[in-house]
């Protein structure tokens, strides 16, 4: 049986948990092998001309959730009611489908505040602009738990017994959505938790996380995120984000910081980005976000990394295709005064027995937000360690 651990300081009842994750492939895997990407796209491109032709219009999450792959559990309300959830470093709001939701949240479990004696509504509406679609519905507050661990790969969460301790977040806000975005539909995830700064959250509210932290519920008002190896399906952790403290079972020592550049994302300074042949002597503004299973840059600089690799571009999925018995050396870069590497087996993802894609795609920043989005590849190789109080992110090598 797995446990949950929970380390109360003596003197306080701040703690340091792990809150254990699962990983499941990322949907948008699924859609190339099965040949449904390039539908996705058409879709995501009409989405896009649409805000553009609306001036008014602001994604407030650059996060598409068809890259994502590690997933957590979450209770609202009291009695708790549970849903698996995207922890996501790249938004800072709480989202789950309520039982006015109807479409695109068939046979997802839906929050019925009408069940929990600690509720209470705002009656003020919200809209989250998600790159992968819109949300809406009404704001409300409840109490929100972490904690609880996966009993099924089918992604239902048991109860758990009396003696299994939780992260209790009273009077948190949450967004209870009537509307969702299409990625719901066809994937197992049931919400979004946001774990940005408050800058970052739609309405300013203060995210669960930082409220945890206001109210003095944990250790340090730190968070440490590690991924397991992709493939790891099954009971077993897959990953873990630990509130509170380092995580000193999967994660080795503090290799350096990097101060924030923007207390809204995760942002810092990256330099150096090279591979084989090439190499950038560009400082880039850079963002590590949970919720991405790439990595993305700008695309002369991806479109490099990708040659230097041996991959070759697919124009139909619009990524890039490489043999999966490549090994044509670790991408560096530098942070602050400290050099990282991301590996092979971190930067080629297995679709099949015969394909394997290069785990980074282009973006356009157009001069605005940061050019560098680390994701899976990068967070699998290394820990990273959320440091809200000073403001800074560190990096652990993976002790996997």
């Amino acid at each position: 049986m797995i446990t949950i651990l929970l380390l109360l300081v003596a003197s306080s009842t701040a703690a340091v948990l792990e809150h254990q994750l699962v990983w499941k492939e990322s949907r948008m895997v699924q859609m190339i092998r099965n040949g449904e990407y390039p539908a996705y796209l058409e879709y995501r491109d009409r989405l896009v001309a649409a805000r553009t032709s609306n001036l008014a219009t602001v994604v407030q999450s650059a996060t598409d959730y068809v890259y994502y792959e590690y997933m957590g559990n979450v209770t609202v309300g009291t009695p708790d009611q549970n849903f698996i959830v995207v922890l996501d470093t790249g938004s800072a709001n709480l989202l789950i489908p309520g039982t006015n939701c109807t479409t695109y949240c068939e046979n997802k479990r839906l929050f019925n505040e009408k069940e929990s004696i600690t509720y209470v509504a705002t009656n003020k509406p919200w809209q989250i602009k998600y790159a992968s679609g819109d949300a809406y519905g009404t704001l409300g507050i409840d109490t929100v738990k972490v904690c609880r661990k996966p009993d099924k790969i089918s992604f239902h969460f048991q109860i758990g017994g009396s003696l299994e301790t939780q992260l209790v977040i009273p009077n948190s806000y949450l967004g209870v959505a009537d509307t969702v975005g299409s990625d719901f539909k066809w994937s197992p995830k049931e919400g979004v938790f946001g774990l940005a700064f408050t800058a970052l959250a739609v309405d300013n509210i203060t995210p669960p996380l930082i409220n945890a932290i206001n109210q003095g519920l944990l250790d340090q008002p730190i968070f440490t995120t590690w991924f397991g190896q992709r493939g790891a399906l099954g009971t077993s952790a897959s990953g873990a984000f630990t509130y509170g403290g380092l995580d000193r079972t999967h994660c080795g020592p503090v290799i350096g910081y990097a101060p924030l550049t923007n207390a809204r994302h995760f942002q810092f300074q990256a330099t150096g980005f090279s591979l084989g042949s090439y190499q950038s002597t560009t400082t880039y503004e850079v963002i590590t976000d949970t919720a991405t299973s790439f990595l993305c840059g700008p695309q002369a600089a991806i479109d490099s990394l990708a040659k230097a690799a041996g991959a070759t571009w697919d124009q139909t999925n619009q990524v890039y295709n490489i043999p999966c018995g490549t090994d044509a050396g670790p991408i560096k870069m530098k942070i602050g005064a400290f050099n990282y590497v991301i590996r092979a087996n971190n930067y080629i993802l297995q679709i099949d027995t015969n394909s394997c894609l290069f785990a980074a795609i282009p973006q356009s920043y157009a001069g605005f937000g940061p050019a560098w989005i680390l994701g899976g590849p990068f967070m699998r190789q290394y820990c990273n360690v959320h440091d809200i109080g000073q403001k800074r992110v560190g990096f652990c090598l993976s002790l996997q």
